[in-house]
């Protein structure tokens, strides 16, 4: 979309700015110079409403804007002056993105609560530590953390005494949310507004730790991060959308979504190759001229794709599995790599000095469960972060550029100067290291030693590439699943336990 039509939060406020200084000049004018100004050179389109609350005229104020490195939005504020009701919500402009998201931030202190963040109308919002969800709703918001909180704390608060005397069970369950709510935002109800005025001068008590979770099947909503992604208290995880939640997107028709599921189902069911199967029942390997075609649904907009699978050999590497789906409907495409050998042993840590642009020509496999550190930049990606990749050092940084590009906020009110400048800078020496500007060092850590950066120097030593064997942690084996697998001795567990079920099913018929 144009600049024009969605100009900058900053440009918006500029324009602001100078209208207000045109306005006091034209003051001194007639009053048609004045109204004239007003009428061309208007921020924001107003639009007539009804109030649903008075059923008098209202007002409907449009702004349409972009959030730098973010989306395009519209902020929408009604205002009735009969009633005073007032509102104010976020609708996204930008185009349903191809995958779901998942925030995760780790709120430690207040100054957490400051953090902005993005919530569509498909967003939702989980607290954990409250036992509280917020469900879908049928506005976005554009708001703060703290704000998030208040309007949470204002909506259960609003019932609680009628609440009491018809449902007390109900009461005390939310009068507890309230307690934590309170401590968290640091209020106290029984303060009138000068001792509040006088409360928030003094040095507050030290607030309760919490996890807050935005859950996105559209991938509209984002909370902030501070200086880069390597922030401790922040994680973002990608994943699929469900038919269901198609569905709810309106991306498929509910009807015609039964169809489609039974359409896939009976594709599936195919015949068995000529050959696939040998002479002693087994089946035959993969080979790596084979191509392999699976049915299934674009997690985009619903309609039927194939996604074509073939195995790899990498030299001097392992054999690897490369899935690749792209939707004819609406231009859904995705790329993953998968391991197809055995669980390593151990972790790998591969180290590699770049020089110059011909280092980042150099192929490199990120297995979905690897992680990605630039020391020099104080650039860290956690495992899982992109998913798996088989591509080129530069395509893998360009990605990783256009992600966070494409994510963060740079402009708000609760935005910090320092912050701005940092990710500023940040994002300067990550554009210089994607171009080879200057030397730079990347760690590829894979706790299953499924990743690979090519050697240029093959099968000689690489005098750049370093690679360190480790042994994993418990809990690295335990984040993997492999502290409870069992390879070896699993059938005679499968059948005792299939004899022990069978005994408690019997049941003793009494003689007549």
């Amino acid at each position: 979309m144009s600049n024009a039509l969605f100009p900058s939060i900053g440009s918006v406020a500029d324009t602001a700015d100078k209208l207000e200084s045109k306005d006091a000049v034209l003051e001194k004018g007639t009053e048609g110079e004045a109204g004239a100004s007003q009428n061309e050179d208007k921020v924001v389109d107003e639009i007539d409403s009804l109030c649903m609350e008075c059923r008098e005229q209202g007002v409907t104020r449009l702004l349409l804007t972009s959030i730098p490195f973010f989306q395009e939005v519209i902020v929408m504020s009604f205002r009735c002056e009969h009633c005073g009701f007032t509102n104010n919500e976020i609708q996204s402009a930008g185009a349903v993105r191809p995958e779901g998201t998942i925030y995760t931030l780790r709120v430690l202190n207040r100054k957490d609560l400051n953090r902005q963040l993005v919530r569509s109308p498909s967003c939702e919002i989980l607290i954990p530590q409250l036992d509280l969800t917020l469900p879908p709703t049928s506005r976005g918001q554009l708001t703060t953390v703290e704000g998030l909180l208040r309007d949470v704390k204002s909506d259960l608060g609003g019932d609680q005494p009628l609440r009491k005397i018809q449902d007390p069970d109900g009461w005390t369950k939310i009068e507890a949310i309230l307690d934590k709510l309170k401590a968290i935002l640091g209020d106290n109800d029984d303060e009138d507004d000068e001792d509040a005025e006088k409360t928030e001068k003094k040095e507050l008590p030290p607030m309760p730790s919490f996890t807050l979770k935005l859950d996105d099947p559209a991938g509209n909503s984002f909370i902030e991060f501070v200086d880069s992604m390597a922030d401790p208290k922040w994680n973002l995880r990608t994943y699929p959308r469900t038919l269901e939640h198609n569905i709810a997107l309106g991306l498929v028709s509910a009807d015609d979504a039964a169809a489609r599921m039974a359409g896939a189902r009976q594709a599936a069911v195919a015949e068995t190759p000529e050959g696939a199967v040998m002479a002693d029942g087994s089946v035959r390997p993969i080979t790596d001229d084979e191509i392999f075609v699976f049915p299934g649904t674009c997690s985009s907009c619903g309609h039927p794709i194939e996604t074509n699978m073939k195995k790899v050999n990498i030299p001097y590497f392992k054999d690897i599995l490369i899935m690749s789906t792209n939707c004819d409907r609406c231009g859904y495409r995705d790329n993953e790599v998968k391991s197809g050998s055995a669980i390593s042993a151990q972790g790998k840590r591969i180290t590699l000095k770049v020089e110059d642009r011909e280092d980042l020509s150099r192929d490199i496999l990120k297995s979905e469960t690897a992680g990605l550190t630039i020391p020099e930049i104080d650039l860290v990606l956690n495992h899982g972060t992109l998913g798996g990749r088989f591509t080129t050092l530069e395509g893998i940084l360009d990605q990783v550029y256009e992600e966070l590009s494409d994510k963060v906020f740079a402009s708000g009110d609760s935005s910090i100067k320092e912050d701005k400048t940092k990710f500023e800078v940040f994002l300067t020496s990550l554009k210089a290291v994607k171009n080879a500007e200057r030397p730079f060092t990347i760690i590829l850590d894979d706790p299953l030693a499924n990743s690979y950066i090519q050697n240029l120097y093959a099968p000689d030593p690489d005098p750049g590439l370093e690679i360190e064997m480790y042994d994993r942690t418990f809990d690295q084996n335990e984040e993997l699943g492999l502290n409870d697998i069992k390879v070896e001795g699993y059938e005679a567990d499968a059948e005792e336990k299939t004899g022990e079920e069978a005994k408690e099913e019997k049941v003793d018929v009494p003689q007549p």
